[in-house]
């Protein structure tokens, strides 16, 4: 049996094994066999016996012990013992195995033989595993054979230069006059070596960009000669002569064209003759393409020219490979604010990509989608966008969601088209918007005083239609707060109306409190709107009473204070209901107190050495009607003493009583109130999770 059937009998025994245990006493039993052939002196065995052993290797079995008999193989003089000697020490050994440091004399050796087969495995091992010492020293070897007449070994040397360089930075120097000579060979191997290694000496020093910038010539001369050159059966692949190597130069001419007028003209005319003439229907030449596109984005290229690049992005979108619709539309996102016009004319094609079925292709035609959003546009590509919104992945909502409200609030045409969009968001993906969406919303509809019976109406029957969506339901449990009269009357010009009854409302109202969807934050919404109904309905005050007492003992803490503080409302303070109760005013967008979102600014704290102006009549009120509203609010432990007269000045002592019951209101509601606008003639309260105002008014 030849020694090349055991090896070839050895693969068969072992994929032959029906268990792994089998397969571990069969490689167990090679591994022992195995250190027994490298114990003898030389019986002509060891290289087919570490040709085995590097199989075990490659099955991820442990093979460390052949590493001294790769350095002895690699000293052989027989070619079939280095090769494997060779091939061992680049997959058993690495930079940081002492035993490394023992091939490098070796290594020196062979880069001087007089066999280039030698030389060849020598300068792959180095290249493959060479430390930074073994770089050092052998580095002025490897300089020698870039000067070599050999094109075999010239292009083994690049390539090894190139790794020195990565391992040891400050050896660029060394190789910096040898790599721009390497540009006039005319073998293909060596001039790929050749750009790789100016590419590599550009990136770690950049102080030789001006030198290599002058050899722009002989690049674009090379190029020309690849995109005009007949068919040559060595170099062809799917009809482009050598892909590769186009696109290493294209690499190269994009480095050294960087923010340099000089040597972008020079390439300019090459740039436009490559994204003419090369053909995109195979992989080959969309690979080319797409560099040509990297590299006219990237230098001073011409006007023109850029847009001959976003329309090849464009044709890339019609591919039916999904890497090259992806990566056109990841090009397409960098140069979309630079060269937003033409990514624009690509907007149906972008849009369409929506509808692929691969995500991460839906995650970058949406982000690209959201960029081209203008005011020109805005009505359509809003239409898309909502038509995504009802199909898109759950892991893409959130990020629909947020690029909807962000360009409708920018471009909006009009407040009526805004609330419709957000409302039309709520009812799709509720349940995936910003916490902030609620507030913003709210603030927009009380800024548009002349839709609100028309934002009632809507949000009344989207409540009845679904309560599932938590986002939605707090705002219509807001608008029916403060705008069911609007509601009960009936009377919309805007929208078909609908008559509503007082019942109608306050079952509404009442599923969403009993719901097991609904949230605690929603539940308070409900109740809150309930409550500020009793002054806007006149036939079931008595239902509400019952309805806000039940909750009087909610086992949710938040919930049951409400309560507790609408009953006594009902009961002591029945007389003031209206009045804290009354229509909240408009809120401004940038209003103390409400940042829509933005937490960078901070509210002040009212000033106690400037009390605000205050007017005579109502310092006259009876002192007791005061304290009551004091009370209600949470009260202080000292009474408020009445003023002598209607029109003497407030003295300090009753400025620091009324300071007081800040003091003790922010103790009480420590977890509700975020700000407070306070005078003698209006006291309101914002409440930050139902942007609710107690307004109360003292006559």
């Amino acid at each position: 049996m030849t020694p090349s059937v055991r090896l070839q009998e050895m693969i068969r025994v072992i994929r032959s094994a029906r268990t792994q245990g089998e397969e571990r006493g069969i490689i167990q039993k090679e591994c022992a066999d195995i250190r027994a052939q490298f114990r003898q002196s030389d019986n002509g065995e060891r290289s087919h016996s570490l040709a085995k052993l590097l199989y075990v290797h490659m099955l991820g079995y442990p093979a460390h012990f052949g590493q001294m008999e790769c350095v002895r193989l690699i000293a052989s003089p027989r070619y079939s013992e280095k090769r494997i000697g060779y091939l061992g020490a680049m997959m058993l050994l690495d930079e940081k195995q002492d035993a490394s440091l023992l091939i490098t004399n070796s290594i020196k050796n062979d880069l001087s033989h007089s066999s280039q087969y030698v030389q060849s495995l020598a300068l792959c091992t180095l290249a493959c595993m060479g430390s930074a010492e073994m770089c050092r020293d052998l580095a002025p070897e490897i300089e020698r054979l870039l000067r070599a007449s050999n094109s075999y070994i010239k292009k083994k040397a690049t390539l090894c230069a190139v790794h020195i360089i990565r391992k040891v930075p400050e050896l660029a120097e060394l190789f910096t006059p040898s790599a721009r000579s390497l540009l006039s060979e005319k073998n293909h191997g060596v001039l790929h070596g050749a750009v790789v290694l100016i590419t590599e000496l550009c990136e770690h020093n950049p102080d030789t960009l001006d030198q290599f910038r002058k050899a722009v010539p002989e690049l674009v001369q090379i190029m020309k000669g690849l995109v005009t050159s007949s068919y040559s059966p060595e170099h062809n692949v799917a009809g482009i002569s050598d892909p590769f190597l186009q696109v290493r130069i294209l690499r190269l001419l994009r480095i050294l064209g960087h923010n340099n007028d000089t040597a972008s003209d020079a390439m300019n005319d090459l740039l436009a003759q490559v994204a003419t003439n090369t053909d995109s229907s195979k992989t080959a030449g969309s690979a080319v393409l797409y560099e040509t596109v990297l590299t006219i984005m990237d230098i001073n290229s011409e006007s023109g020219l850029r847009v001959l690049a976003v329309n090849i992005l464009g044709r890339f979108l019609l591919n039916n490979d999904r890497n090259i619709r992806y990566i056109s539309m990841t090009s397409l996102q960098k140069i979309v604010q630079s060269d937003h016009n033409a990514v624009q004319r690509h907007r149906g094609t972008i849009v369409d990509c929506l509808k692929d079925q691969d995500t991460s292709v839906k995650r970058r035609a949406l982000e690209l989608s959201l960029a081209l959003v203008s005011a020109v546009n805005i009505r359509s590509m809003m239409k898309e966008l909502l038509i995504f919104l009802s199909t898109c992945p759950p892991e893409l909502r959130s990020q629909t969601t947020s690029g909807i409200f962000n360009a409708a609030e920018r471009y909006s045409p009009s407040k009526r088209w805004h609330i419709d969009t957000i409302l039309h968001v709520l009812t799709t993906a509720g349940g995936d918007v910003r916490d902030e969406t609620v507030p913003n919303l709210i603030q927009l509809i009380t800024t548009a005083s002349e839709l609100h019976c028309y934002t009632v109406h809507k949000l009344y029957r989207a409540l009845v239609k679904d309560i599932s969506q938590q986002p939605l339901v707090q705002v219509a449990c807001w608008c029916i707060g403060e705008y069911g009269d609007l509601l009960l009357k009936g009377e919309c010009e805007e929208i078909e109306p609908v008559q509503v009854t007082e019942d109608d409302v306050l079952d509404a109202l009442e599923t969403v409190l009993q719901s097991h969807m609904s949230s605690p934050a929603t539940r308070g919404f409900a109740l809150t709107a309930t409550m500020k109904l009793s002054t806007r309905i006149t036939d079931n005050v008595d239902r509400i009473r019952s309805i806000v007492s039940i909750y009087g003992s909610c086992i949710d803490l938040e919930l049951q204070q409400r309560a507790v503080e609408y009953n006594a409302l009902f009961k002591k303070y029945d007389h003031m209901r209206a009045a804290v109760l009354e229509r909240m005013p408009v809120m401004d967008k940038n209003s103390p107190g409400h940042t829509n979102g933005d937490t960078s600014g901070e509210n002040k704290e009212p000033d106690p050495s400037k009390p605000k102006p205050v007017e005579a009549g109502l310092l006259s009120e009876p002192a007791s009607q005061v304290c009551d509203l004091l009370d209600l609010l949470g009260g202080t432990d000292t009474p408020l003493q009445p003023n002598p007269g209607p029109n003497s000045t407030p003295t300090t002592t009753s400025s620091a009583d009324l300071l007081d019951l800040l003091g003790g209101l922010e103790t009480h509601h420590s977890s509700n109130c975020i700000f407070i606008f306070f005078s003698l003639k209006d006291i309101q309260v914002w409440d930050h999770k139902d942007i609710f105002f107690l307004s109360a008014k003292m006559h």
